[in-house]
């Protein structure tokens, strides 16, 4: 089957101000995020699009604009199947505000239990991302052949649980996952399994040089996953 390419989108004004943003409009990209999508064309300027799918939010279209002005000849389809997880109240809230809340426990530790408020619970999110990318993949392989190579642009959760379905991982351990903005992620699906070829990459290393992190800092280091993915390197 084809190859799958996820992007995650660029970092957003949202990760800089540390708010989990789900489905809020107008979260636009930060100076760096525009930065990130700016080189995106270069970064894959060796490889052949067969087809380009976004997240329908503001963030990730903005994301694929260099791209795709790179690129006329490419179409962009929407899917709302690969748009972030549908937070519900907890929306627009400081991520340093949620922490408290006794579901953020749940979300961090047994996450296929977890169920947003308002939301959707994060079992729904996987099983929609997951359909998604496979409907695309077999329609891709069908018109462009097995050797073809989708793109698609979404959003941290989406794109750890995408992951944790390729590596057969159970989703309560898609929260050992990290993925960060505008990283690239490469699924190869074949008719027995698929191979992960690359998670999260940069191809920028200053995401792992030590850093100063406050006691309520999220991420690897602290130990806790950062719900919506986090706003990478500084």
């Amino acid at each position: 089957m084809a190859t799958l390419i996820l992007v995650r989108h660029g970092r957003s004004t949202a990760n800089t101000d540390g708010v989990l943003a789900g489905w809020t409009p107008g979260v636009a990209l930060d100076e760096r995020g525009a930065a990130q999508a700016a080189a995106l064309p270069g970064r894959l300027r060796d490889i052949p699009l067969a087809a380009v799918v976004t997240s329908p939010l503001q963030r990730c279209r903005e994301t694929l604009a260099p791209l795709l002005a790179a690129r006329p000849e490419l179409a962009v389809h929407t899917d709302e199947r690969i748009g972030e997880c549908h937070y519900g109240d907890w929306s627009g809230r400081k991520l340093s505000e949620l922490s408290g809340e006794p579901l953020m426990e749940v979300v961090q530790q047994h996450p296929s239990d977890a169920a947003f408020p308002g939301g959707e619970s994060m079992r729904a999110m996987q099983a929609r991302a997951v359909d998604a990318v496979r409907e695309w993949n077999a329609r891709v392989e069908a018109e462009h052949g097995p050797e073809a190579v989708l793109l698609m642009c979404s959003h941290g959760d989406i794109i750890k649980s995408v992951v944790a379905d390729a590596l057969g991982m159970h989703l309560d351990l898609f929260q050992r996952v990290h993925v960060d903005p505008c990283s690239v992620t490469a699924i190869r699906y074949t008719r027995l399994r698929p191979f992960l070829l690359r998670l999260g990459d940069t191809g920028d290393l200053a995401a792992l040089a030590p850093r100063d992190r406050g006691a309520a800092d999220e991420g690897p280091a602290s130990g806790r996953a950062e719900v919506g993915g986090g706003a990478g390197a500084p």
